[in-house]
Order: C-alpha cells, then structure tokens, then sequence
C-alpha cells in the first residue's frame, strides 16, 4: 500500500473489482431481459420494485464502506486492534440489519408500489418480488460485509471469486425457475426473485469467514473483539450513513420520477427501468475503481502520504473517464441494439432511443463526482461526499425533471440528468480544492 508504484497498485486492486462488477452488470441484465420476455408489465413490475431493492444494496455497501474505511485508516496508522474491532463490530451491526429488512418487506412493500400503478397484474408481480428480495436479504448483506472487509485490507480477488460465484447462480437459475425448465414450475416474475436471492444465499460464507480468521490476513474476526467501541462505530456511521443515502439516492430519484412518468405512459417507467439496468454497464466498473483506490487512499491518508493520494486520484479520474466515454459512444452510436435486447416494442424503443442518448451525454462529465465522492469516503468524510450524491441525483435532477417535463414532456426528465452531472462534478472539484488548503487535489 506505501511502497508500491501506484498506477500498478491501482490495477491490481481495482481491475478485479471492475471484473466482478461486469459480472454482477451482466446478471442484472440477463434478469431484466428473461423478464422482458414475460411482456412490458412484467418488465414495469420488476422496474418498480427496484427503488426497495436498491435499499437493500445501499444499506448493506453503506455500512460496508464505513467498515472498510476504519479498517484502512487504523491498518495505516498501524492500530491492528482497532482494525480487528471495526471489522468485528461490522458484522454485528449487519445482523441488526438483517431484522429490519425482514419487517420492512412483510409491512411496507405493497403499500409502497400502490403508489405508482393500479394495474392489478403488475402490482401483483411486483409485490410479490419485492417481497421476495427483502425478507431474504440477509444473504447480500452479509455477503456486502464480507466484501468491504477484503478490499478494507487490499485482498480484491477474494471478493472477485465470491461476486462471480453468487452471479454465475443467479445467471443459470434465472431462465429454469422464469420458464419452468428441467422439471420446475414456471414462476415468472416470482422466479426472478428467487434465482437473485438463492445466488446471494449460497455465495461461499464459509470460505468468506474462513479467510478472515486465517491469520495471514490483516485483520481478525472473533468474539473477543466484539466490544462496545462507541468511537468505532461513530467512525463506521460517519462514513456508513452517508454513503447508505448516497445509495438509497437513486431509489428515491427513480420513485420520484416514475411518478412523473407515469402521468405520461407506463412505456416511461420501463423505459427507465430498463435505462438503470443498461448504466450499470458503465457505472459498475467504475465503482470497481472506487472501491480499488479507496483502501490505497485510506491506507496513505492515515500514514501521512499526501503525495501518494493526489496520485492514486488522478489515476483513477483517468481511468473512470476511459470508462464513461467508452458508454456516452456506445449509447450513442448503437441504441436500437442495445434496447433490442429486451424486445422492445415500437413504443419502447422508440423512447428508449431518445432517453439512452440524453443521459449519456453526462457520462464522461460524472468521473469527477464519482470519484471525488469515493475520495471523500476513503478519508472519513462522509458529509462531502454526501454532498455531492446529492447534487448528482437528488437536488439538481428531481426540481429540473418537474420543470423541463411542462416544456418537452418525458424527455424534460433525460435532460435533467446530465445536466446534474455537470453541476455534481463543478462542486465536487471546489470541495476537494478546498480541503484541507488543497492537499489532495490532485490538479
């Protein structure tokens, strides 16, 4: 982490995490297409039970960063103690988690989606999968747990293996419990949900916790550091918190915007299901980087290498905006195959076509935000990097999406995201330039 060249350090921790988060793009897809093969209103079921799946996601890769914030900047400043109770602690308060998600599902989903559709068979398939996803989310989340741990301590190919193993599950379930193949019943929609929990459930734990106790690894995992440690876990929700709103962002942008949408046609809401599926592609790998740099950023941040920071960031700016531009050409250049991959009808693709080439034109410009946002996470500043998830997808693009929509219809919604990008990515150059007098701008 202190002496290695940093560009090849940078790779080695992030090109395994942008692999696996190809992979878990890819699962995704392949969901929503098999779905799609169910007819638009299973597509717009699964499309609205996305903002409280996503919950689940936030929350379990919140607290997770927070964990793997602590771990890094206590392994930096040489406190294996202290990294050892913030991993342990972690753990408990996943479990606290795991609890409140099985309550929600059994008390707030149906009421929830009844605030987007009165179609009876789309509120039925999406309550039935919405369902599904929370009363058996302890499987991602302590999955989640277990793999901001590794990368706290830079072991990024552990985390790799466990993603592409819970992945390559989900992939080969999906079609045999959608269609009924083999011998199964056919579930639809319900098949969806129970492919995607079963291949979080039976992810390796055992190997998981197998590595963390061997004693090569940085950090240990047992009972005697389970203490109450009130300074730690301020430390994990300092960093946690926000980076969970940061997450739950989306959730609330797309509810927000469904809303506006379907006072125009429910093709807007798949539509836009479909669009958050397809950015993934792009934005999962760039979180592969994010999660790369942020050990190597928190690791120096609490060793005092100021220099080895700047460069780890300006690396990561350059390889992000790789990314972004390889997706703004994609989208551009070839929209109608990438929507064919759903079996878009005439009315979906041709708003599909629309939105896919609006919103990628923010693309490239978001690799600041993004990043900046990961910076501030590293360091244990979770109020700016809260600040600027905010402006990317909450404060900017909700006020813009009501007002562009009165003058251009639907499409005033795709404006309004690149125009959040821009304005996220301008605050989060100012905030990281005045940090600490500048210390870790890395331009």
């Amino acid at each position: 982490m202190q002496t290695k060249p940093v560009f090849s350090l940078l790779l080695s921790m992030s090109v395994p995490m942008m692999l696996s988060m190809l992979i878990q793009s890819l699962y995704n897809i392949v969901d929503s297409i098999y779905v799609s093969r169910l007819g638009t209103d299973a597509l717009t079921a699964v499309s609205l039970a996305y903002p409280l799946q996503n919950a689940i996601l936030s929350a379990a890769v919140g607290i997770g960063v927070g964990i793997s914030s602590a771990i890094s900047i206590h392994l930096g400043a040489g406190n294996r103690e202290k990294a050892d109770r913030a991993a342990t602690l972690g753990i408990a308060l996943t479990l606290i988690h795991c609890i409140f998600f099985i309550i929600a599902g059994l008390t707030i989903s149906e009421p929830f989606l009844k605030l987007f559709t009165d179609n009876p068979k789309i509120l039925n398939d999406a309550s039935i999968y919405t369902e599904i996803v929370l009363c058996l989310s302890f499987g991602s989340l302590f999955q989640i747990a277990f793999e901001k741990i590794f990368q706290g301590i830079g072991e990024m190919k552990i985390t790799m293996y466990l993603l592409i193993a819970g992945c390559v599950v989900n992939i080969i379930l999906d079609p045999i419990l959608i269609f009924g193949l083999l011998g199964f019943p056919a579930l639809g929609v319900a098949g969806a949900a129970i492919a995607t929990v079963i291949g979080q459930i039976t992810r390796p734990y055992s190997y998981t916790s197998s590595y963390i106790e061997e004693t090569t690894y940085a950090v240990h995992i047992s009972f005697k550091h389970l203490v109450f440690d009130k300074a730690i876990i301020r430390q994990i929700y300092s960093v946690g918190i926000p980076s969970t709103v940061m997450m739950l962002l989306p959730s609330i942008l797309i509810s927000v915007l469904n809303s506006i949408l379907t006072a125009f046609s429910d093709v807007y809401v798949a539509v836009l299901g479909v669009y958050f599926k397809l950015q993934t592609f792009i934005y999962m790998p760039a979180n592969g980087i994010v999660q790369g740099m942020r050990p190597i950023i928190g690791y120096n941040y609490g060793a005092g290498e100021s220099s080895r920071v700047k460069s780890t960031i300006r690396y990561s700016l350059l390889t992000a905006a790789g990314l972004m531009l390889t997706g703004t050409i994609l989208a551009l250049a070839l929209p109608k195959q990438i929507l064919a991959l759903f079996d878009a009808d005439a009315a979906l693709m041709s708003a599909g076509v629309t939105a896919l080439r609006i919103i990628s034109l923010g693309f490239l410009v978001s690799s600041v935000g993004l990043i900046y946002s990961g910076v501030f996470e590293a360091i244990g500043n979770g109020r700016n990097s809260l600040i600027i998830s905010l402006l990317r997808q909450f404060v900017i693009t909700i006020p813009l999406s009501f007002i562009l929509t009165r003058f251009f219809g639907p499409t005033g919604v795709w404006i309004s995201f690149p125009v959040g990008e821009l304005c996220a990515s301008a605050a989060a150059f100012c905030l990281l330039k005045k940090y600490q007098n500048g210390a870790f701008s890395p331009l």
